[in-house]
């Protein structure tokens, strides 16, 4: 039988688990978004929204 204490701490446990895996999935997630779009860069591929002759 699980413990008032227990319990309380699994749920932590398991709340901080899930928060440091969301944190960790969004910022290797971020790191995949910005590799594709400098590959489409380099390729020539602008925004649609980009006037001709922008410089960043």
């Amino acid at each position: 039988m699980m413990t008032h204490t227990a319990y309380v701490a699994a749920s932590y446990g398991i709340a901080a688990v899930t928060v440091v895996a969301l944190i960790l999935w969004v910022w290797a997630d971020g790191r995949a978004r910005r590799r594709e779009l400098q590959a489409l860069d380099q390729a020539g591929i602008r925004r649609r929204s980009a006037q001709a002759g922008d410089a960043q």
